[in-house]
This record gives structure tokens, C-alpha cells and sequence, in this order.
């Protein structure tokens, strides 16, 4: 008997290359079988036997004939005019016997407006429409799997469920959307798929799911259908009391680890911590040291684990290396039940090439540019993200929306800012392309970030937006109704350069070098300024930060715990990468535990104790971070002692009577009778010495403290007389 359907329909179908598969499976009006007739077509190449069961009447059921050897099914219902919702039976070739619903018997999901947003740039929580979800269509569980491939012929989604095969779920175009999606009843979660692509040329190319909550661990790159929205949060009160807090007027102390270097197993092939080992034992760590937030390396899915992470393949999953993503949220959600912050480095500059990510993800350059003089990194061999076109910034922007609200992130250090600013950067001339005034400035980076910027904060007031910008572009941290980018808070790159390469020069030698400390004072409050000491500057041959400094192992220690005092003293926000704190020796290395060994001994366990009274005295005295960006949170007392290599300084609060004197020698010679001015008449009690012996010092000071005598010294009405320890840092404190 000749089939139903027409034999080119059977061959498009059997062959995955139908335009629109909708329109031959599933249920139809049976065209030349008379009136009130339907028909029913499944594709099911392992079927031996199919059955179509009308849910109503299950067991009315009816077998449907195998027209096509490929296994294309069909049977047709007459005397029927009404569509009616059914499942298929089928047996296998196994002998095995199984029923579900009929993917192609469901209308559509996405909504136009969705779409049109998203072609907009504007769809926000786009993470909650495009990628696999779990939901119920027409009152059946399932998974709605929807992708963005504008350029393709045909997308399918192929996994275990279907022996990745793209014969046999193609999905729906949706207009001129680019998106194509598909509703696949009763699937599982936790089953692995991705997308199959055929493009303009015919070829056939396989790609994980962009937006993806879960992903495989590497060197697996399938993503994982997975239900993020089951865990239940116990930060109400954290993330109430963030949101109404002004961040940058409250001590920000960052701890920043990369997660699989941190802390290892030894007992377990020296196995990095899973997300809810680390949290008991960070949250310890962090809680006893005194700093206020954790900032962590990327966490998003990267293969590649020399990347540290900044090769993001998965920027919707977090990597499964350390658990399942709602162990992640356990993690951060202790964070907050215990008073600290979770910072995350979020990587919008650049993708990496790998075959099976955004890469030509629909056989053209969709996310990036299709000039390497645009499109390609030249320092890192990745790829460009192409922020003038709208749904690649709703990509990104729905993406750090998407930490934010998903995993409850305080705040995103957005990485290489200076990269993207720049149509010129790290290229010489030629192999770059001018914008449309002829300059080389990235006219569409520069409005995604102010965008990203003004949305992130319309959302989530309190959090951070923290950019690692090297360069003098101005107003980064600035309002954007000022002209900024929007940020809360940059990196102060070149205090950072300035003082690592001042402390690394012989001590006798930096007399010649004295405005390498005083310069960063010239700029300080053009911006919000973190001051940060990260893992770039101890990689890479650049030496730990204790290995920098000059000297013999006592004074590399001294001068350790004098450049954190001078670094706490100095306006900014205050970022230490881990093990600095302890006196790592070696260089950071990925795959390499910190050195926590090193306590055993103790000049580490010194210079820890040191850090942590730092911290637990920045966080108790307000002049140390009221007014971090204000011109009048900071005063010179004298900045001009070359000769000595001494310098002094007065720290605010809002009160202008709230102070602190600072008071740094950087050589290892005693200075006694050094007076300074100072501008109240009271006892200045020596609230901080870093050459204590509990410090590891010479235990060289003030004896607790000085009275000021009404003697007028460096512009001031009073002043006091101190001897002033080797490579020391003191702080003082005015008692009336």
C-alpha cells in the first residue's frame, strides 16, 4: 500500500534535512483520505513495532505502519476531526517496551515577545528561555531545549537519549528570530545532549549548549540538561542587608583563591577540595583572618586547566571539577551565613577556539568577529566577542545577571577591561581596524560595559562591579550619567607596579626611587581603587611576593610586613591573593596546594598573625575606610624624606578628628628622636607595630605610645618624637 506521505517528505525527513519537521511529524489532516481524517508520523529508527495511544482513550491504540527502512512511521485516523493529545509505544529491537509523548505533538514554548527582546539585546533573564529548562508543556514534564543558530540549515538535539543521532529530534525554526527550539517530553535530568548543526554548506558540526547550567568535566564537554532552581537559599537577611548598604564607604578586604590550588587532599593523589569540603575550612580561614569577601577565579566551565580558568566553554555551568552547582551555592550560601562576601572573575574580553563551544558556533562567526584584526586575541590566541551585535550582548549581560541572581554573587571582577576598551591593544599598526571617527577606541565594548554596568546595578543595588583595567582611561569607576563606564571599583594597576618594583630595589638604593611611593597619591582619588596584590604577579618567573623582596630572610619578612602595613594604610580597597599571607615561598602553581606547612615555623606564622591584625584593625578603625575616595579621607604629614626613605601620613574618617598616623621606614636603620607633626594635642598610642617580636620583628617601638608636645612641626601645631623600627611600619592613634 502506498504511504501517505509524500516520498520527498519521507526522504527530508529520514535524512535530517526537512526545513521545518513540525510540518510532516506529529498529528495532521491526512490530505487525500478523505474527509475527517488525521494523520500521525514518527520518526523511531530503533522501532520494531510503534503504537499511537490517544491519552484519553489508551487503550484504543493503534499500530502504526513502517513506511521508510530508516524507520519513519505513520498510521492515519479516520472519521476523526478533532486533534487530540496522545503518546507513542514503542518496541524496540531488543524486545524492549516503552511509552513517552510525541515531541513534535506540542505547539511551540517561546513567546514572540521573548524573541523579540532577545533580538533586542534587551531579554535579561534570557538564561531562563534559551538552553535546556525544565518545565511543563500542555501539562507533561519535560525539557525545553532552545538555541540561538541563526545561520543554520537544520539544528537537532542529539544525547544519550537518542544515541546522538540528528536524524531524530530536529527542532523548530522561529522566524527570523534565529532560534530554534523543541519541547522533548519526559526527559531526564541529568541526561547529556547537545546540539547538532548542519550549516549553510552542508556540513555537520556538534556544539554544547551556550547556555547550559551544567557541563560535563573535562575532558567530557557534553552539557547536562540540569535543574538549578531546587536549592534553597538561607541569606535572606545577608542579601537584604547588602542591598541597602553603600559598599564603598565599608572595608573591603579581598581574599582571592583559586579554588583548585587552595587546599588539597594529600591523602587522596593530593585531589583538590569538592565546593562543600572547601567551605568549612575557608569560611574558618577567612572568618580568623578578618577579611570581609573571597574572591574566586573563574568558575565557569573551562577545559583547559592552565586557563586558571579564563578560557570559559560553559559560561553558564560552573565547572564540575569541585561538585554539582548547587554544591557551589552551599558554598556561598555559608559564606553569607557567616558575614562574608563571594566575589567571582567573570571574563567578558575573549572565548577560547575549542571545536565544540562558541567558536563558528552555527558555522559562522555568530559571537565573534569575522576579522582576526577584530575578532582574534593576539596574546592569548582567543577569540573577540562582538559587542555590536545585540544578542551577543544579551548574552553576556543576561550571563552576569545570571551569577548574580542564580548563585547570589556579591560582586563580578570583570577581566581584561583594558582589552576590550582598545581596537589597538597588544597590536601593532596594521593589524588593527579603526573605528568609524578613525580612532581606536571600541566604540561598541565601551557602551556593552556601561550597559552591563547600568543594568547590573538596576537589579542588584549593593553589589560590586570591579574592573581590572591597566590603562589611564578615565572615569571608570564613574556614574555613566558622568561620562564613566559605571563601575564600582578598578584596580589600581600602577600603585601595584610602582610599589612591588620600589620594594624590590636594595633598601640603600631607594632613596632614588622615593616617588615610586608617593606618586600613586597624585591620582589616588580620580578613581575607586582597589589595591591589589593578585596571582599574575607570582607566576610567570615574577617570584612570590615575599621571594621579591631584597635581603636576607629576616628582612624579606621585615619588608613583607612593612609593605602590607603601607599597603592597608593607603586609600583603596585591599586584594591579597592567597598565600601571601603566610609567606609562600615558591610560586603559585595551579596544580600545587599552598604551602601551609610553612606555619610550622615561626617567621610564617608571624607574618600571618601581622595580616590578620592588619585586617581585624582596618575593619575597627573607620578612618581607614570612610572616606578611601575622598580627598579628604588622606594628608601628607612629610612625603620629601628621600634621603631616609621615610614617609608619613594621616589617615580620615567622617569625623575629621577620627585619625591614624602612619609611619613607614623603608631601610633596615633605626631611626630615634624622629619627630613628626601631628594635629591634636593628646597621647598617640602605638596601635600597630610591625616589627613586634609577636610579629617576628626586633621589637624596636615607642613603648605603647607618645605624648604630643606643643612643638610645630611639618605645618602641624603639635608633633611627636618616635623612634621608628628597621623596615617598620607604626600606626598611631590619638587618645584624648
Amino acid at each position: 500500500m502506498k504511504p501517505a506521505t509524500p516520498l520527498y517528505m519521507i526522504d527530508k525527513i529520514t535524512k535530517a534535512d526537512h526545513h521545518d519537521p513540525f510540518s510532516v511529524l506529529g498529528m495532521h489532516e491526512a490530505e487525500g483520505q478523505g474527509d475527517n481524517s488525521l494523520i500521525v508520523r514518527s520518526f523511531q529508527p530503533d522501532a520494531r513495532e510503534l503504537f499511537v495511544l490517544p491519552d484519553k482513550f489508551p487503550d484504543r491504540k493503534k499500530k502504526m505502519k513502517k513506511v521508510h527502512g530508516d524507520g519513519l512511521f505513520e498510521t492515519v485516523f479516520t472519521g476523526v476531526k478533532q486533534f487530540f493529545t496522545y503518546s507513542l509505544e514503542m518496541t524496540d529491537c531488543n524486545g524492549q517496551t516503552s511509552v513517552c509523548h510525541d515531541p513534535y505533538s506540542f505547539p511551540p514554548m517561546l513567546s514572540d515577545y521573548d524573541m523579540h527582546l532577545f533580538s533586542e539585546g534587551n531579554n535579561h533573564n534570557i538564561y531562563d528561555r534559551l538552553g535546556a529548562k525544565k518545565t511543563i508543556h500542555k501539562g507533561i514534564k519535560g525539557f525545553l531545549f532552545a538555541v540561538w543558530a541563526p545561520n543554520a540549515k537544520r539544528v537537532s538535539v542529539v544525547g544519550d537519549f537518542n544515541c546522538w543521532d540528528g536524524r531524530r529530534h530536529p527542532m523548530r525554526a522561529r522566524g527570523i528570530s534565529g532560534i530554534w527550539e523543541l519541547f522533548i517530553p519526559e526527559f531526564k535530568e541529568g541526561g547529556l545532549y547537545k546540539f547538532e548543526i548542519k550549516t549553510r554548506d552542508g556540513s555537520i558540526i556538534v556544539k554544547a549548549d551556550p547556555y547550559a547550567f551544567s557541563t560535563e568535566l573535562r575532558p567530557k564537554t557534553a552539557s547536562i540538561a540540569y535543574d538549578i532552581d531546587k536549592y534553597s537559599w538561607n541569606d535572606r537577611k545577608w542579601m537584604e542587608k547588602r542591598d541597602k548598604t553603600n559598599q564603598l564607604q565599608k572595608p573591603i578586604s579581598i581574599y582571592e583563591v583559586h579554588l583548585g590550588s587552595w587546599m588539597r587532599v594529600p591523602e587522596d593523589d593530593f585531589r583538590s577540595l569538592t565546593y562543600c569540603e572547601i567551605a568549612s575550612k575557608l569560611i574558618e580561614y577567612v572568618t580568623d583572618m578578618g577579611y570581609t569577601h573571597i574572591e574566586f577565579m573563574p568558575l565557569a566551565s573551562h577545559p583547559y586547566d592552565p586557563s586558571w580558568g579564563y578560557q570559559v566553554t560553559g559560561y553558564f555551568s560552573p565547572t564540575a571539577r569541585f561538585g554539582k552547582p548547587e554544591d557551589l551555592m552551599y558554598l556561598i550560601d555559608k559564606c553569607h551565613q557567616h558575614n562574608i562576601g563571594v566575589i567571582l572573575d567573570w571574563v567578558p574580553a575573549h572565548f577560547p577556539t575549542d571545536a565544540h563551544a562558541l567558536a563558528c558556533f552555527d558555522g559562522t562567526c555568530l559571537y565573534e568577529h569575522v576579522d582576526p584584526k577584530k575578532g582574534l586575541h593576539p596574546d592569548w590566541g582567543t577569540l573577540v566577542f562582538n559587542y555590536g551585535r545585540n544578542e551577543v550582548r544579551n548574552f553576556l549581560i543576561s550571563n552576569a545577571l545570571f551569577w548574580l541572581n542564580k548563585y547570589h554573587i556579591d560582586g563580578l571582577r570583570v577581566d581584561a577591561v583594558a582589552s576590550m576598551l582598545y581596537l589597538d591593544y597588544s597590536r601593532s599598526e596594521g593589524e588593527w581596524i579603526p573605528n568609524e571617527y578613525g580612532g581606536r577606541e571600541n566604540i561598541p565594548a565601551i557602551e556593552f560595559l556601561k550597559r552591563l554596568n547600568e543594568i547590573a546595578f538596576s537589579y542588584f543595588p549593593g553589589v560590586l562591579m570591579i574592573a581590572e583595567e591597566s590603562t589611564a582611561w578615565p572615569a571608570v569607576s564613574r556614574p555613566t550619567y558622568l561620562g564613566g563606564l559605571g563601575f564600582s571599583l578598578k584596580w589600581n594597576m600602577g600603585w601595584m607596579h610602582d610599589i612591588l618594583e620600589y620594594m624590590s630595589k636594595e633598601p640603600v638604593h631607594r632613596k632614588y626611587h622615593h616617588n615610586m611611593l608617593t606618586f600613586s597619591l597624585l591620582y589616588t582619588f580620580h578613581e575607586n581603587f582597589i589595591l591589589p596584590f593578585s596571582h599574575d604577579e607570582m607566576v610567570h618567573g615574577k617570584r612570590s611576593l615575599l621571594d621579591k623582596m631584597p635581603g636576607d630572610v629576616w628582612q624579606k619578612f621585615a619588608n613583607s610586613r612593612l609593605l602590607f602595613g603601607y599597603m592597608f594604610g593607603h586609600p583603596g580597597k585591599k586584594h591579597l591573593f592567597a598565600g601571601s599571607d603566610i609567606g609562600q615561598w615558591s610560586e603559585w602553581d595551579h596544580n600545587k596546594s599552598i604551602d601551609w606547612h610553612l606555619l610550622q615555623y615561626e617567621s610564617h606564622k608571624s607574618l600571618q598573625r601581622f595580616v590578620r591584625d592588619l585586617n581585624h584593625l582596618y575593619f575597627s578603625e573607620s578612618a581607614m575606610y570612610e572616606l578611601d575616595f575622598d580627598h579628604a579621607g588622606f594628608e601628607w604629614i612629610d612625603f620629601s624624606d628621600t634621603d631616609n626613605s621615610i614617609i608619613s601620613f594621616i589617615r580620615r574618617g567622617k569625623d575629621p578628628d577620627n585619625i591614624l598616623v602612619f609611619v613607614c621606614n623603608f631601610t633596615p636603620v633605626p631611626r630615634f628622636n624622629y619627630r613628626i607633626g601631628v594635629p591634636l594635642d593628646a597621647f598617640y598610642k602605638e596601635v600597630l607595630n610591625s616589627d613586634s617580636e609577636c610579629y617576628w620583628g626586633s621589637n624596636m617601638g615607642n613603648f605603647g605610645g607618645v605624648k604630643a608636645d606643643p612643638l610645630l612641626w611639618h605645618g602641624k601645631p603639635y608633633s611627636i618624637n618616635l623612634t621608628l623600627p628597621p623596615l617598620g611600619c607604626l600606626v598611631f592613634k590619638p587618645e584624648r
